[in-house]
């Protein structure tokens, strides 16, 4: 639950509006039993009100006990104390107990506030009048659980938003930056060995470092232009199976060599399941550049069916799994994880894991069609 509001400059006034009433309501209509007193206490409770948020239990011990206390002094002395219709801004302390204390002072409170009630009744007050006035005490109280409880649904809302968000830049900067540091590592660790013997090749390397670091830097950019600009959403169409292509390595090139292969249906997609093929494909690609020892060729393969889309990456890498041994490939990294859970949320399936001849494969699939639940 969040914080409750201090006093603020409406509390005042409400507290200014309830003296003019209550001292008007004293002494210029008709002549009421105990004027003076009652005025006092309606006052004094009064100045309690900007602070029925933050101390709310303390504030309906006070009004309520005082108004108790009144009404028990009232029997011992045999006086027919009614007090003051201004003294019904008290109604929104049954509230403002429900609203912002915690349980156990919502309890206490509860039991204060039945004292006046129950010394009511002792003092002769008809049983009709005091069904109604517990009756509006407890309607009082029903509207602030109710919304107390809204605010907390409320809070777990944005909560979950909140938090698929960061899921969601999680997986978007693991995609975009893992993949393009992983091809940079590679270029760099074959460009250190051929530099001595095959200068041309090192060179090679070095364009292909500059190019991926310079599309790292792109996407980066784009990723923290959209954060920054809020609700302006960047209109440039996100990276799909069209781009497949850019993930290919040929012969020649460090590293293995990737191959992708696309056929069926694969036109008039989803914008989302257009992205996560690309995507899913990416992060595969990537893991398979980092983890697949020896590993001379990676191919991705994409088909697309009537309802749905089908996405695999197998690599002919040697050493058990990616990350060089059975423990390894037993425990699933971020890379695995956020696959997994951008299939899951596009209704789809996702496997990974070792290839019994060597190497490993990963393999989604993903529906055409939104998943009606």
């Amino acid at each position: 639950m969040a914080d409750p509001p201090g006093p603020a400059r409406r509390d005042w006034l409400l507290v200014a509006i309830v003296v003019v009433v209550a001292t008007v309501e004293a002494f210029a209509g008709d002549q009421l039993v105990w004027a003076g007193a009652s005025l006092a206490v309606a006052v004094g409770l009064a100045c309690l009100l900007p602070w029925r948020r933050v101390r709310p239990l303390a504030v309906v011990a006070l009004s309520f006990g005082t108004v108790g206390a009144v009404e028990a002094l009232s029997l011992l002395r045999d006086v027919d104390w009614e007090g003051l219709d201004t003294s019904a801004f008290m109604l929104v302390l049954p509230y403002a107990l429900t609203r912002w204390a915690s349980g156990r002072d919502v309890g206490i409170g509860l039991l204060v506030m039945s004292v006046p009630v129950v010394l009511s009744g002792v003092g002769g007050v008809p049983l009709g009048d005091l069904v109604g006035g517990a009756a509006v005490l407890l309607l009082s109280c029903a509207i602030g659980f109710a919304v107390r409880y809204a605010g907390e649904l409320r809070a777990e809302e944005v909560a979950g938003l909140r938090s698929r968000e960061r899921e969601e830049l999680a997986r978007e900067l693991h995609d975009t930056v893992a993949h393009h540091v992983s091809a940079i590592a590679v270029q760099a660790q074959a460009g250190r060995v051929v530099a001595a013997t095959r200068p041309e090749a090192a060179a090679e390397a070095l364009r292909v470092i500059e190019e991926e670091a310079s599309r790292a830097l792109e996407e980066m950019r784009s990723m923290v232009g959209t954060l920054r600009q809020g609700d302006q959403v960047d209109l440039r169409p996100q990276q799909g199976i069209r781009d497949l292509t850019r993930l290919e390595r040929h012969d020649g090139e460090p590293g293995p060599r990737v191959v992708v292969t696309m056929a069926g249906e694969l036109y008039e997609l989803r914008p989302a399941v257009d992205a996560a093929c690309f995507r899913l494909a990416q992060e595969a690609v990537t893991n398979a550049l980092r983890h697949a020892r020896q590993a001379s060729e990676v191919r991705v393969r994409v088909d697309g069916g009537a309802d749905q889309v089908r996405i695999s990456v197998v690599d002919d890498g040697h050493g058990g799994g990616h990350g060089g041994s059975a423990s390894a490939a037993s425990t699933p990294g971020f890379g695995l994880v956020g696959m997994a859970e951008r299939a899951k949320l596009l209704g789809g399936t996702f496997d990974a894991g070792p290839r019994p001849g060597g190497g490993w494969t990963v393999a989604a699939t993903l529906p055409r069609r939104p998943v009606t639940t």
